[in-house]
Parts: C-alpha cells; sequence; structure tokens
C-alpha cells in the first residue's frame, strides 16, 4: 500500500514538472497530473527496457518519469493539433 502512495507522490511531482517545462493548456487537475507522472515513468520503464537501460524488475527512476511525462505531452499535443 505504501509503495503505490509513494508511485502516486513521485507521479504528482514529476507530472508538475513536465508541466512546467512543456507550458500551456492542458486538460486536467491534479488526479490527471498524477496519472500524467506515472504514466511517463511506465512509458520511459518500457523503453528503457526495450534499449538496455534496466533490467527485469527495475523501473525508471524520477527523471525518467519526467522524461516520459514530456514526451506524452508532446504526443497529446501533436494528436491534438491534428484533430
Amino acid at each position: 500500500m505504501l509503495g503505490w502512495i509513494w508511485t502516486a507522490i513521485i507521479g504528482l511531482i514529476a507530472g508538475v514538472i513536465a508541466k512546467l517545462i512543456m507550458p500551456g493548456k492542458d486538460p486536467g487537475g491534479i488526479i490527471i497530473t498524477m496519472l500524467l507522472g506515472m504514466a511517463g515513468a511506465f512509458l520511459m520503464t518500457i523503453i528503457g527496457r526495450a534499449v538496455g537501460w534496466y533490467q527485469p524488475g527495475e523501473g525508471g527512476g524520477f527523471i525518467a518519469a519526467i522524461l516520459g511525462a514530456v514526451v506524452i505531452l508532446w504526443i497529446y499535443r501533436m494528436a491534438r493539433k491534428r484533430a
């Protein structure tokens, strides 16, 4: 249980930093920002394992979560421009 709370807190911080790096009008409040950071960490963990940066059982760190969240925001904005 404590692991999930810690993941949510780190996800929130990573999501906030990603939104500060890429300012703009993005939807969502605290929950969406938290999910953005968590999804960023998940994305970078998958990419890191595919490239060989992380071994099975290891996850992306805080910086990776921020970078992943920035990538997700960028993809979101590119998809929104086309629609």
